[in-house]
């Protein structure tokens, strides 16, 4: 079979019986660095161009990080040219840092030191890869090869940044593909690295633990990372940065597990775009702390231009169930689910605290508007139809008629298919309950109320040629019920009754809901009116008239 699975070995676990991580909690945001502009970039089919690169920067500064790292430009000339665009043209805020990347090799040192010429603040960016593959079969080096490369880069980096003493420069190594080294060797590189730096004397030193490959369960990964927090020397000086890719789906996860293992950076991407699968996608990570909470230091409450800017820059849409960012992702079609939300957003109150079923932040925090939430297709309930016609038509519904016209909506959605929309939904219940037959149209009613009940004299029809019929009742219902009933020959009993007032006053209008037998047949209408009353004669008698034609009597 070419769908073999013994080609492969599973990850070995970190053998770490005291690990601490499973029971700390997130309690802060950690420190963010968004690299669409460098590692999301060049994941793209057609790469950024300066205007669009521009366009993104400016988001991400809106959005509030203090960390983008914005290309590779001794690669790279747009890079080159876009880092040197933000620093003569002073794009860049005062409490931004941008960051470029560059491999440990001196003349790409020396063209990154130039693009960078003149930033009041910059992170340089150096990497190797350290992992046993890379060593073996990609450079044929030891590991006192693979620890040499990553010394030189950091002594080549803090030579050139000696050169140009009014930036305020911060200096990031990264052992590449770090899932893929021996923790004892990824610690070795790293303190050959800080022993050039100097953390412990001032010098500002970002250490990058990435994922460029995901390997294992999230779980490994942050037992990687506590185990280097717990090796390195000096880890009180220097912070420790996570960059987790997403081949195994899990980038997100990792990166959350990696700040409780003690990592105080994440680098990822808007909306997850980078290579392969993507990179951890920094929005996610954010709205879950967010959510429980958490100040995330990003003001994300216009996801719609977020997502716009990056499907504009990226050329890559955006998938409808993304997280907190799709466009479905808080809409219910479900029946039970829009029950449940129905009957929690009615319950809550402006100041309480966030707690509504199926929805885990409210969407207008992110500018997502309510009329968003239920959406109605033929697996909806009569949760869902009765929240569309609360919403946007002021009608409430009595339960038994939610169930009955939930079937009618039901079935055209199964005989069109698809979704049903609001003014659908209005239509199908104003021809089913409201349609008033002329012949059947109310035209005056008299009630006189005595010790015994209730006279009621009702003409209706025509207004040229009304029928008139009078009886008595206990109540108004009864009484009109009683007069059909003699008048057509005809057995009516009410099942169900309920009248609504629509708005405020005594100029409201008010609906009523009623449900007959009629000679064993069930007959349902509904009506809206000025008054109560006048909605409950027209319910009964437009009810009455789906069974017996007005000229008809006994």
């Amino acid at each position: 079979m070419s769908f073999d699975h013994k080609k492969y070995v599973a990850f070995k676990p970190i053998n770490k019986p005291n690990r601490r991580w499973p029971d700390r909690v997130i309690e802060q945001a950690p420190r963010w660095c968004a690299v669409d502009l460098r590692d999301g970039n060049q994941a793209l089919i057609k790469p950024m161009s300066v205007a669009q690169k521009q366009r993104l920067f400016d988001l991400l500064v809106k959005l509030g990080f203090k960390e983008i790292e914005i290309g590779f430009p001794a690669a790279s000339q747009p890079d080159f040219d876009f880092c040197r665009k933000l620093i003569e043209e002073n794009r860049i805020p005062h409490d931004v840092r941008i960051q470029v990347l560059t491999q440990a090799r001196p003349e790409l040192i020396a063209r990154t030191f130039d693009a960078l010429k003149g930033a009041e603040q910059a992170i340089v960016h150096v990497y190797n890869s350290t992992s046993t593959v890379q060593r073996e079969q990609v450079f044929g080096l030891d590991k006192a090869g693979i620890c040499q490369i990553a010394v030189n880069g950091a002594r080549w980096v803090k030579e050139h940044a000696q050169q140009a003493p009014e930036t305020q420069w911060t200096f990031q190594y990264s052992p590449e593909s770090f899932t893929g080294t021996e923790l004892d060797f990824a610690v070795e590189v790293i303190n050959s690295v800080n022993s050039v730096w100097r953390p412990d004397l001032g010098q500002a030193v970002i250490i990058n633990l990435p994922a460029t490959v995901e390997m294992s369960t999230p779980n490994v990964f942050a037992d990687q990372i506590e185990w280097v927090c717990d090796h390195v020397a000096n880890r009180e000086h220097f912070s420790i940065s996570v960059h987790t890719h997403n081949d195994r789906g899990c980038g997100v996860a990792a990166a959350e597990l990696a700040i409780l293992a003690g990592a105080d950076r994440v680098e990822g991407t808007l909306m997850g775009n980078g290579e392969r699968t993507g990179n951890m996608d920094l929005v996610t990570v954010a709205m879950n702390l967010y959510s429980q909470g958490i100040d995330p230091k990003l003001d994300l409450s216009g996801m719609a231009e977020i997502v716009e800017t990056v499907e504009a820059c990226t050329d890559i849409a955006t998938h409808p169930r993304h997280p907190y960012a799709g466009d479905l992702v808080f809409t219910a079609f479900s029946g039970s689910h829009q029950d449940a939300i129905r009957k929690c957003l009615a319950l809550r109150k402006p100041e309480d605290i966030w707690n509504v079923a199926y929805l885990p932040i409210d969407p207008a925090d992110l500018g997502r508007h309510y009329d968003e939430v239920v959406r109605i297709n033929s697996q909806s309930g009569k949760g869902g139809v009765a929240y569309i016609l609360e919403r946007d038509y002021a009608i409430s519904l009595p339960r038994w008629l939610q169930i009955e016209f939930s079937k009618v909506v039901q079935t055209e959605a199964e005989t069109n298919g698809g979704e049903i929309d609001s003014l659908t939904i209005h239509r199908l219940f104003e021809e089913k309950y409201l349609k008033v037959n002329p012949n059947w149209a109310l035209v005056s009613y008299d009630l006189q109320r005595d010790q015994a009940g209730v006279q009621a004299q009702i003409s209706f029809g025509p207004e040229t040629q009304p029928i008139q019929l009078k009886n008595h009742g206990a109540g108004a219902v009864e009484a009109v019920a009683e007069a059909l009933n003699s008048h057509y020959g005809i057995n009516i009993s009410v099942e169900a009754y309920d009248e609504f007032a629509l708005g405020e006053g005594t100029t409201a209008n008010a609906l009523a809901c009623i449900r007959l037998r009629i000679n064993e047949v069930h007959s349902s209408a509904a009506a809206l009116a000025e008054d109560t009353t006048s909605a409950t004669l027209q319910a009964l008698l437009s009810a009455v008239a789906q069974q017996v034609e007005p000229n008809t009597s006994s």
